[in-house]
C-alpha cells in the first residue's frame, strides 16, 4: 500500500467542553470552583493536550501532506483507503475513529503519559513521528483487533470496538427473545452486554467484578472467577456475552446468562419491547439502533478489523 496522507484526528479537551457550555473562561471557572472544583486540573490537562498536539501536528506537516480532523466531524469524513490515520487523545478517541475506518491503521498517540494510562495508545508524540514513518515506508506492525456487529433484519447495522448494549433505554426491564447455537428463551432483563477482546477490561469486567464480590460473600471459597481478559486476545474471534439481572417469572427465564459469540455461533435477540428499546455501541447512548418490537439484531464478530500500529 502506497499511503498518500496523514489524517490527524483530535479531540476537544475537558476545558474546551467547559468554554461551549458557559461561553467564556471565566465563567467555566466560576461554575468550578463554585461547586468545590478545581479548575487548574482543567487547565493543566488542556495546556498538555494542546502542547503535545503542537508538536505533533508540525512534526507531521514535515512528512507529508496531512489533514486534521475533530472527532465530532468522523460521522461525516471519509477516509481514503491510503491514508495513515494518527490519533491524539483517550483511548475512547482510538475507539470513536476504529469504527469509521475500513483497514487504515491507527498510529494512536498519548499526549500525557503522566496522566492518561492508555491501554490503546502506544505511542508518545516523540515515538509517534518514526512509527508514522515506517508505516507510510511499508514497515507497519500492527493488531489486528476484532469488532463486534449487531445487524437488524431491516438492513441497520452498528459497530463496536469495545462493546455492545441491546436492552432499554430507561431503567425500565427490557423484554426480548434470545437465542444461541441451540438454546432459546424469553427474558425481563437490564440488558445484555456484548464484549470484545479489547473491551473485557471494560463495561464487562465491572459485572465480573460484581459476581466475584458476591462469590466472596456468600461461598466459603476465597477464589475468584477467572476474567474474561485473561481468556480472549484483542485478535480472538470471539465475543463474550453477559445478561445484566435476569429476573425468573412464569414467562421469563435465566438458563441463558452468558456465552461466547463466534463465527459459528452468532447471538440472535429479538425484540419484545413496544417502544424503548435500543442498541447502542462503546457506550454512546447517543448514538443507536431502535429495538422495538419486530426488530431482531444478530450479534456477530464484525468482517472490519482495527488495524493498531504496534511499536
Amino acid at each position: 500500500m502506497d499511503y498518500e496522507k496523514i489524517v490527524l484526528v483530535t479531540r476537544k479537551t475537558r476545558l474546551e467542553g467547559l468554554v461551549e457550555r458557559f461561553n467564556t473562561i471565566g465563567q467555566a471557572k466560576f461554575y468550578i470552583e463554585h461547586s468545590g472544583g478545581d479548575f487548574s486540573l482543567y487547565e493543566r490537562e488542556h495546556a498538555a493536550y494542546l502542547n503535545s498536539l503542537t508538536k505533533l501536528r508540525s512534526a507531521l506537516q514535515r512528512l507529508g501532506k496531512m489533514q486534521e480532523i475533530e472527532r465530532g466531524f468522523l460521522p461525516n469524513f471519509l477516509f481514503a483507503p491510503e491514508d495513515v490515520v494518527v490519533t491524539i487523545g483517550i483511548d475512547g478517541l482510538v475507539v470513536n475513529t476504529a469504527k469509521y475506518l475500513d483497514g487504515q491503521p491507527i498510529v494512536a498517540v498519548n499526549p500525557d503519559p503522566d496522566h492518561i494510562d492508555g491501554i490503546l495508545l502506544p505511542f508518545t508524540v516523540q515515538t509517534a513521528i518514526p512509527a508514522v514513518q515506517k508505516v507510510m515506508a511499508g514497515q507497519l506492525k500492527v493488531r489486528q483487533i476484532s469488532m463486534a456487529e449487531a445487524a437488524l433484519n431491516d438492513g441497520q447495522s452498528l459497530l463496536a470496538f469495545n462493546d455492545l448494549f441491546i436492552g432499554a433505554k430507561t431503567h425500565v426491564s427490557a423484554r426480548y427473545k434470545i437465542r444461541t447455537q441451540e438454546q432459546e428463551e424469553h427474558h425481563s432483563s437490564s440488558g445484555i452486554i456484548v464484549s470484545t477482546g479489547a473491551g473485557s477490561t471494560g463495561w464487562l469486567s465491572s459485572v465480573f467484578n460484581m459476581a466475584n464480590g458476591m462469590y466472596e460473600v456468600f461461598s466459603k471459597s476465597e477464589d475468584d472467577m477467572e476474567l474474561p481478559s485473561i481468556r480472549i486476545k484483542w485478535e480472538a474471534d470471539q465475543l463474550i456475552f453477559v445478561v445484566r439481572e435476569p429476573f425468573i417469572s412464569k414467562t421469563s427465564g435465566a438458563e441463558i446468562v452468558s456465552g461466547l459469540v463466534t463465527p459459528q455461533s452468532p447471538l440472535v435477540v429479538e425484540s419484545e419491547m413496544a417502544e424503548g428499546g435500543v442498541i447502542f455501541s462503546d457506550g454512546v447512548e447517543t448514538d443507536f439502533l431502535p429495538f422495538n418490537s419486530g426488530a431482531i439484531a444478530t450479534i456477530s464478530l464484525a468482517k472490519k478489523k482495527t488495524h493498531l500500529v504496534v511499536s
